[in-house]
């Protein structure tokens, strides 16, 4: 029995290390975002596909949000809440019709990348999640990020307020 809570207790830690090293993955401040000091983790671009969307008007936009490894197990294994450590970043491109293929929509100019942290502890007051808004790979401004949590809370509470499901 004090094998399992010592190994629990591990696995805690790490998961917490992991998701403040994704939260503040940078020395210079101006790369953290407000309010919740979260920045773009390195080698994102390399991560699996956790599902692709569409957003409609107004946005017109084309969506791809991709996982670190304990976000894609915990969405394989269907592990609600997300565990600390789940890292989720969305990238969006602006809807273009392919020259190419009239029926074909390519990515057009990016948009922004968004970045969710899973640290129960560090982000209690937001579900237990850290926001990241980025457009030309800096941090959108604290307007923009205020927002980020009440939309969640408002709408996917139920699912660990996180919108997108797993595409398999």
């Amino acid at each position: 029995m004090r094998k399992i809570i010592l190994a629990s207790l591990a696995v805690g830690v790490v998961s917490s290390a992991v998701a403040a090293a994704f939260a503040a993955n940078t020395s210079n401040p101006d790369q953290l975002s407000p309010i919740y000091g979260v920045s773009l983790p390195d080698g994102y671009r390399k991560w699996e596909l956790v599902a692709p969307a569409q957003e409609a008007a107004p946005l017109n936009e084309l969506r791809a949000v991709v996982g670190n490894d304990i976000a894609v197990k915990a969405y394989r294994d269907g592990k609600l809440p997300f565990p600390d450590g789940t890292v989720l970043v969305k990238l969006a491109w602006k809807h273009t019709q392919s020259p190419e293929f009239e029926s074909a929509s390519i990515p057009g100019a990016a948009t922004t990348v968004q970045v969710m942290v899973k640290d129960a502890t560090k982000y209690a007051a937001s579900g237990g999640w850290g926001f990241g808004r980025f457009i030309d790979g800096k941090p959108a401004d604290r307007a923009q990020h205020e927002t980020c949590f009440a939309c969640h809370e408002g709408r996917v509470k139920q699912r660990d307020y996180v919108f997108t499901k797993w595409a398999p």
